[in-house]
């Protein structure tokens, strides 16, 4: 609704910024807080925290820019322009595991027990950056006469301007701090390593494949003309989380989570 935040002279302080760098300081703090609860070293997680937002921020603007390539054939520049809003999530989840499941071989750290505390923090980061996308006005909703529907009015705002559309940046925010409670509830009920993870792909597939109908911002390429990429993406993280989650309960070696400090 508000793309600037405020200004300092010439120097704008956008809102959309803000969102996310405020996500990224408190799922590192908590990163670290669940790590040293489990009895790992918290400074490897910040390290490897640090290591993921860059890789998030490259591979969320990739696949932004991917999807839809003729924004920025004028002017390239514009791809590193951030603050405007144009990440897409999925494209910042795939870099960031990639970067982190390097980071834990070459530090021979346990996978799945490093995959759940980033799994416990992520959708906590994720709220601020829908309250960011909301700020600047991209992941727009269709449009709709519903009695919570919104109405951008700010020129830079990203959004048709004037038309009551559905708050879709609120919906995933909503959805997004629900995850996050759900995890943070039943993290120390876990019954083996991984379970965590394979908790968020199933619980953010579903609900992001669902909010995904209620958008209206282009979105690239779909298949059979009725799937996003997102949603394809989604549905693909259900399949996954359910699978994993047979074959990491079946492993008998990794049922046991007993020797984490659970206090």
């Amino acid at each position: 609704m508000h793309p600037v935040l405020f200004h300092l002279g010439k120097l704008s302080v956008f809102t959309y910024g803000f969102f996310i760098a405020v996500g990224f300081i408190l799922s590192i703090f908590l990163a670290r807080k669940e790590a040293v609860r489990a009895g790992m070293d918290g400074d490897l997680i910040m390290d490897l925290s640090f290591y993921i937002i860059f890789a998030a921020l490259i591979g969320s603007r990739l696949l932004y820019v991917v999807t839809a390539p003729e924004a920025f054939l004028a002017n390239p520049l514009e791809i590193f322009k951030i603050w405007n809003g144009g990440l897409v999530f999925y494209g910042g989840f795939i870099f960031a595991l990639a970067t982190a499941l390097g980071y834990i071989k070459f530090k021979k750290l346990k996978t799945w027990q490093v995959t759940d505390i980033l799994a416990t923090v992520l959708p906590l980061g994720q709220f601020f950056g829908r309250l960011g996308c909301f700020s600047a006005g991209c992941c727009f909703g269709k449009i709709c006469d519903l009695p919570w529907a919104v109405t951008f009015r700010d020129p830079m705002s990203l959004a048709p301007t004037g038309i009551p559309l559905h708050p879709t940046q609120i919906y995933m925010a909503l959805t997004n701090l629900t995850v996050f409670l759900i995890i943070w509830l039943t993290r120390k009920r876990k019954h083996y390593h991984g379970q965590i993870f394979c908790m968020y792909l199933v619980l953010e597939g579903g609900t992001r494949t669902w909010m995904e109908t209620f958008r209206s911002d282009f979105r690239g390429s779909t298949f059979f003309q009725a799937l996003s990429i997102s949603q394809v993406i989604g549905l693909s993280m259900v399949v996954l989380g359910i699978v994993m989650m047979i074959v990491l309960g079946k492993n008998k070696a990794n049922l046991s989570a007993s020797h984490e400090n659970l206090s």
